[in-house]
């Protein structure tokens, strides 16, 4: 119960068709598991309730909420709820990414539709989440911001949209936590590197014409540890740790969970 007493929002906590599961809902039903109240935000709403159902079925406190990250108006809605709600937001967890969905491209090819509908989704509605969280958690004098990020922040990535929104990610945490350490506020971000979820995998074989089977074969032939990717519940056990006490004097990291990824990119090192 290493999240006992707290209450949490996961923004992202739903997930696409596919297989497996996605990272937001692995990260709701362990916070929930871990004693945490758990609100789980998601634009598609009955995605969010077939998350908090199964965070229920397993004992946890879980309610569904919708939320639009690309409207401001709807995350200051998300985080008026949960703080009349709760009387308090003890962790707010950002885990919201697109990429090949939100048609992103080759510097070459990028639009300009699909780079500002990927930023507004990867980094903006962090941004403008963590806007009004912030008050709260100064008054408080405590609170947990968490970010999901990418490997693809640094290591090669043919895609431009999602590259730069998910290392300009890594940057706005670091500044969230140095600006707000004296209130008692830490803010980490997790680089998840190729994992088997819906959203990573599915997405790509629908859109490449694979086979799930194909794109999960080539996604593992790149893994240094053990030639496999990682899942869901890898990165839900990093942001539970990053949110417990047990990360009491942890703020303003990047947290790799690649299975040894960015090893192999030269200067990298998570030790700032």
């Amino acid at each position: 119960m290493r999240l006992k007493d707290k209450t949490a929002i996961i923004i992202g906590a739903g997930q696409s068709p596919g297989e497996g599961i996605g990272n937001g809902r692995a990260t709701a039903l362990r916070f929930a598991q871990e004693g945490a109240r758990v609100m789980a935000v998601d634009c598609a709403l009955a995605s969010a309730n077939e998350t908090a159902a199964l965070a229920k079925k397993a004992g946890g406190d879980c309610f569904a909420f919708e939320a639009d990250v690309t409207k401001e108006a709807s995350l200051k809605a998300m985080i008026d709820t949960a703080h009349k709600t709760w009387g308090k937001i003890d962790i707010l967890h950002y885990n919201v990414g697109v990429s090949i969905a939100g048609g992103d491209a080759s510097p070459l090819d990028i639009t300009e539709e699909a780079f500002d509908r990927i930023s507004a989704i990867n980094l903006r509605g962090a941004i403008m989440a963590v806007k009004h969280v912030l008050p709260i958690m100064r008054q408080q004098k405590s609170g947990v911001i968490l970010t999901i990020a990418s490997v693809a922040a640094w290591e090669d990535y043919p895609y431009v949209a999602y590259k730069a929104t998910k290392a300009a990610l890594v940057v706005f945490t670091k500044q969230v936590a140095i600006r707000n350490a004296e209130f008692g506020i830490r803010a980490n971000t997790i680089l998840p590197g190729l994992m088997d979820t819906p959203m990573a995998v599915d997405t790509r074989a629908r859109s490449h014409n694979k086979t799930r089977a194909q794109v999960v074969a080539e996604r593992n032939a790149k893994v240094a540890l053990r030639g496999q990717m990682g899942t869901g519940w890898d990165v839900a056990n990093a942001a539970l740790f990053l949110a417990s006490d047990e990360a009491n004097f942890i703020t303003g990291v990047e947290l790799p969970v690649d299975g040894g990824a960015l090893i192999r990119v030269g200067g990298y090192t998570t030790l700032q």
